[in-house]
């Protein structure tokens, strides 16, 4: 009994430090918005206790309010006020909130303080949030590698790894570097690379990416990359720095963001200057009026006009299933003239379906399906899934294959019932008519963009199957929604011209651009945005990460990669392609909603310094005037929680 209560009781005391340090980590990550909330907090249980409350805990909770709320921002205002030589908004806040203690109006200064102290917090989530699609991608690099060194397997780091080097590479196993196969043959998995769902068979000579997946046989290849030098790093590489090109919009603001300060400010300094001066004001009068300049001239209304808009239009978005992850992503949507699309697993299904069979002679139906379901049976490959999934929906018997042999690239043999069979690309020659027959419904089903497998036996072609990654239902819908808008739609798609083609014909799409790889989707982008201006893209691979890292807006398909849901801007929870346009519609309306709040706090502000240059505001006045107009654009903002 007491060896068991050990056993039972350890881990108990061990778990402890562990939920501890979570506990802490948590609080470190979001620090800056639970300080923002108890700010908040204290502001709250100070209006509201403020008749059993004696002056001096009623300063302290303020006090209390201030420092919490507003120790992070007034850390940052000062910091960048010393590093940039400039004053900033961060600064004028803190101005602003302490005028307002000054002259008595605690309650007015630890508003601005917790209002502002929240927006910053906010910033701060989306910004950390925007950064773990680096961390998802580095997780799919392999850390080590099996070196062949004298005969024998060594573990060795990936970044010891040098040109020419030996690797072994077993089933299963992702690829460590770029290089080329050496020795033995396989199919490899290069969704990570291409987005294409479709495994690519590898023999010798043939090259091989880091981060792709060796499905089966272990193949040994020669190291041409170092691996900082890898396409699985130049993807990541390009992720970094498509998020760190700061948007046309953040570089307003803050250009916004410093005139608003210096007009302010010189302002409350004409304030303490010229009225006693040109106007006789006593100097009491104009400390007084330049106080009540600081508390109306303060941007919460400003603040307000955009924040509860876009957090009501974030919300109705949601319940939808549309996920933005930032109010800029919601505000630049509207502004989208050309939107790309990936193609598989967002234009399309993402899985290869059997569309056509066309045989020798329908007598034989029953005979060559049994056959060619009893030799796909013996493979992983997609393709041969979708026949099996194909076959095994009609009346047919069951049959054993015997001798099964694949032969990469070309195919599967084996024996079925006494008789020889071939499932693969290549045909045997026919007579002159039949190959006729065979060679017009190849090339048509090829005008498709579908994939063809030849079915063969000893008498020659039995059959041709044509396969197809398949349009989703609503794809069609989401493009023709897009165009009646007046976007442009482009599809981006590491598949070739026919296939590309075929699939922008069927979709509507405006115009394609086929063998696109990672880093050729980035300079798609770059030359789709010097043509339309703002440009959004829609994927669902790790392939996409670049391109929707490059994007104005980056829209993630639900169901896709971790990586291209931590990289995009929006997420479509449900694969929903028409909730776009839609999100478009109410990207609009916000923008039009924020516009009239800022157009009607900048009024205000304008009519509130108005009197107090006039003398015809006092603080009270000026305090209503100000919290009012605060409490009307945040009405008018709640809005567009409906719809």
């Amino acid at each position: 009994m007491s060896v068991e209560a050990r056993v039972y009781t350890t881990p108990e005391k061990d778990h402890y430090p562990h939920k501890n340090m979570h506990f802490m980590e948590q609080v470190k990550k979001h620090g800056e918005l639970i300080a923002a909330l108890s700010s908040g907090m204290l502001v709250l249980a100070a209006w509201s206790l403020e008749g059993r409350l004696n002056e001096t805990m009623f300063v302290l909770f303020h006090l209390a309010a201030f420092i919490i709320g507003g120790y992070a921002k007034g850390k940052e205002g000062i910091t960048a006020t010393i590093e940039e030589r400039k004053l900033n908004v961060e600064m004028l806040m803190i101005l602003a909130a302490a005028g307002s203690a000054l002259i008595g109006y605690w309650t007015e200064g630890a508003v601005l303080i917790f209002i502002f102290a929240l927006s910053g917090a906010l910033e701060t989530y989306t910004l950390n949030k925007s950064q773990k699609e680096i961390s998802s991608l580095m997780d799919l690099q392999p850390e080590t590698a099996l070196k062949i060194t004298g005969g024998r397997e060594v573990v060795v780091p990936v970044d010891r790894l040098h040109i020419g080097d030996l690797v072994k590479i077993k089933a299963g196993e992702r690829v460590p570097a770029d290089g080329t196969i050496v020795e033995g043959k396989t199919n490899i998995d290069e969704s990570t690379i291409t987005g294409e769902s479709l495994p690519v068979p590898k023999q010798v000579d043939a090259e091989v990416f880091a981060g792709t997946v060796n499905q089966n046989g272990a193949i040994l290849i020669a190291v041409t990359k170092k691996s900082g030098e890898t396409l699985f790093q130049k993807i990541i590489d390009l992720v970094h720095t498509a998020q760190s090109e700061k948007s046309p919009s953040q570089l307003f603001i803050e250009k916004f963001e410093g005139s608003y300060v210096n007009v302010v400010l010189a302002i409350v300094a004409s304030m303490m200057i010229f009225p006693p001066l040109l106007l006789g004001w006593p100097w009491q009068e104009t400390v007084y009026r330049a106080m009540i300049l600081l508390v109306v001239a303060s941007p919460c209304a400003l603040v307000a006009s955009i924040m509860p808009a876009t957090l009501s239009a974030i919300s109705n978005s949601a319940r939808k299933g549309v996920l933005f992850k930032g109010g800029i992503h919601l505000e630049n949507l509207s502004q989208v003239k050309a939107v790309a699309f990936d193609k598989t697993g967002t234009l399309t299904n993402g899985t290869p379906v059997v569309t056509d069979v066309h045989l020798r002679d329908q007598n034989e139906e029953d005979t060559i399906l049994s056959a060619i379901q009893a030799i796909e049976k013996q493979s992983n490959h997609p393709l041969a899934k979708a026949i099996v999934h194909y076959t095994e929906k009609q009346d047919i018997a069951m049959k054993e294959a015997l001798n099964v042999n694949e032969i990469s690239g070309k195919g599967i043999t084996a024996h079925v019932d006494g008789r020889l069979w071939k499932v693969g690309k290549d045909f045997l020659p026919e007579p002159a008519q039949e190959y006729e027959r065979w060679n017009t419904i190849s090339n048509k089903l090829a005008e498709e963009g579908k994939t063809i497998v030849t079915i063969l036996d000893e008498q020659g072609v039995a059959g041709l199957i044509g396969l197809k990654d398949t349009i989703r239902q609503e794809t069609k819908q989401a493009i023709a929604s897009l165009k009646k808008q007046g976007i442009c739609t482009v599809m981006l798609t590491g598949d070739n011209e026919i296939t590309a083609k075929a699939i922008a014909g069927e979709a509507g799409i405006d115009h394609y651009v086929a063998n696109c790889m990672p880093d050729q989707k980035v300079k798609e982008m770059k030359q789709l945005k010097q043509r339309f201006g703002s440009v959004g893209m829609v994927g669902d691979g790790i392939n996409d990460a670049p391109a929707l890292a490059a994007a104005d807006i980056g829209v993630a398909m639900g169901g896709g990669t971790d990586v291209a849901l931590e990289t995009a801007d929006v997420v479509l929870m449900k694969n929903d392609l028409p909730r776009i346009a839609k999100a478009m519609d109410l990207s609009k309306r916000m923008n039009k909603v924020v516009k009239q709040n800022i157009v009607f706090s900048i009024a205000v502000i304008l009519l509130l310094i108005t009197g107090n240059f006039t003398q015809f505001l006092d603080l009270p006045l000026g305090v209503i005037g100000h919290e009012g107009s605060t409490i009307l654009v945040i009405l008018n903002g709640l809005r567009l929680l409906r719809g």
